[in-house]
């Protein structure tokens, strides 16, 4: 297995509070998305993170060794829309609640 924290970096520092009809819906999207993804085990966890620059999404995977980590961020409706991007960040392990 390959594990990996993934950062989603919004398109600008007030998306938050600023986000457009469409950008709305593609958020929910969003999370629909990692909440499919999270059925599946592929995720074990992901949520929004606040801090002063206004925020970012974090995720964290568990992937097989034969799979690449940009061909399920690029899949998610926020990406597909041009609406900020990801980054990945390899873990050398993760340990979680079963």
């Amino acid at each position: 297995m390959k594990y990996y924290l993934c950062k989603f970096v919004p398109p600008r520092a007030d998306f938050l509070t600023t986000m457009s009809t469409d950008e709305l819906t593609w958020m929910k999207q969003h999370g629909d998305f990692l909440n499919d993804l999270l059925a599946k085990n592929v995720i074990v966890a992901h949520g929004p993170v606040i801090d002063d620059t206004g925020g970012y999404g974090v995720s964290l995977y568990q992937i097989a060794d034969n799979e690449d980590i940009a061909s399920f961020t690029s899949l998610d409706p926020i990406v597909i829309n041009g609406v900020g991007h990801y980054e990945h960040y390899v873990m050398l392990h993760l340990s979680s609640r079963p």
